[in-house]
């Protein structure tokens, strides 16, 4: 079988992850402004592309390379032409007495390739991940699915700053590479943006809240329309 497409190289990745995060020149997402990592997941699963943020890679947090690309296989994996489905959108329903409660156990991370290579590689063109299933399942904010404006092409996940603030840079991140063409999600006008909406006992209007982190990241997700729901600035 022949390999799905990579929605976007190495190369491309990393010039707009960079130009989307703060601690690089980028904007503000809300969070702690710190480096961040990305990864790109086919449509079939395989990591394609894997990139950071910082002039090393130990400028971000390290174990943020397996949860980016995990994110992003959540996504896509729970993603389909014809609706979107955010990591974010996932977190209530993955609460105990949730209807996704035990979510995170189904799709086991593929062990072999999440910790195989040489790490002076990691986020590198020649990532060891690269060509790779890598699996996991993330029920917080920072994983996006991928649509071209034909169909879902794959998922993005990014982490190394807080869930919400993570969510901000993988929205702004899509949108540059021109794969934001989401036809539908579990929020009626915003699709797959983060639903902020808990009340003080976890409990979610929607069924498909997010908590708020403690920076500005809701305000900064209203701005971008990347998040509707409270805000802990006003």
């Amino acid at each position: 079988m022949a390999q799905a497409p990579c929605p976007a190289d190495h190369d491309k990745l990393l010039a707009v992850l960079k130009a989307n995060v703060k601690a690089s020149g980028g904007p503000a997402n809300g969070g702690f402004e710190t480096n961040e990592w990305a990864a790109i997941i086919a449509r079939d699963g395989a990591v394609c592309a894997i990139a950071f943020s910082g002039p090393t890679a130990d400028s971000q947090w390290p174990g943020s390379r397996l949860v980016a690309a995990e994110k992003a296989n959540t996504a896509n994996g729970l993603s389909l032409a014809q609706m979107a489905l955010s990591t974010a959108n996932l977190y209530a329903g993955a609460q105990p007495g949730g209807p996704l409660f035990g979510l995170q156990e189904t799709n086991p991370v593929n062990q072999a390739a999440a910790y195989a290579g040489d790490p002076k590689t990691f986020g590198s063109a020649s990532d060891p991940l690269v060509g790779k299933p890598i699996g996991g399942v993330v029920v917080f904010g920072g994983g996006l699915a991928l649509y071209d404006g034909k169909s879902i092409v794959g998922g993005i996940g990014v982490s190394g700053d807080s869930s919400c603030a993570d969510h901000n840079v993988a929205w702004r991140v899509r949108a540059a590479l021109g794969l934001d063409k989401v036809p539908a999600g579990v929020n009626p006008n915003r699709k797959d943006a983060i639903v902020y909406d808990l009340d003080p006992g976890g409990k979610s209007a929607s069924g498909w809240g997010h908590p708020l982190c403690a920076g500005t990241e809701a305000d900064i997700a209203a701005e971008l329309g990347a998040g509707v729901g409270g805000s802990i600035h006003k």
